[in-house]
């Protein structure tokens, strides 16, 4: 019977331990939450979701929305969310996050003049979403040249070698 106990106990505890970590292996802490996608696909889910938006938009103001004007609005504003939503994908490094913030708050900018009916200023405030949105692509570029020198550096401090490159005056 003492036997059995401890097979059990040693089993359960084997594979409670087993699933922990299978599990934090998934899953660590926010990126859980986030970072389905790349950067560059974030951007290019939100600017589609911009579009959308602006498209949208332009069939409001044609008049060729079947439904009221008010389900036209609730469709626009929903489409606004999910690209605020999607921003959320948009995370490279910190310089990134930041004109995306500044981009998202344009994207907010334009829900709140939908909800108050000024569709024009909504219209000029997802255009300017969708710009710099698109300029985060180039920053994405750039951060990647940077991440790669600033690595060699590191290596080279890593493996106590010498560059004598690093650091050398022209």
């Amino acid at each position: 019977m003492k036997l059995l106990k401890s097979a059990v106990i040693a089993t359960t505890l084997a594979l409670s331990l087993g699933s922990f970590s299978t599990t934090a292996a998934v899953c660590l802490g926010m990126a859980c939450m986030y970072n389905r996608m790349t950067p560059v696909e974030g951007i290019n889910a939100t600017l589609d979701q911009v579009n959308e938006a602006l498209e949208a938009i332009q069939v409001r103001n044609s008049g060729g929305a079947a439904g009221t004007d008010k389900d036209s609005d609730d469709l626009i504003i929903n489409t606004i969310k999910e690209a605020l939503k999607l921003s959320k994908e948009i995370n490279a490094n910190d310089k990134l996050d930041r004109n995306r913030n500044r981009a998202n708050d344009y994207l907010k900018k334009a829900r709140v003049a939908v909800q108050e009916g000024d569709l024009a200023k909504a219209t000029e405030q997802l255009n300017e979403a969708e710009k710099r949105f698109s300029d985060l692509k180039s920053m994405i570029d750039l951060t990647q040249a940077d991440r790669a020198s600033q690595q060699t550096h590191m290596l080279n401090r890593i493996l106590d070698t010498r560059d004598s490159a690093a650091g050398a005056r022209k």
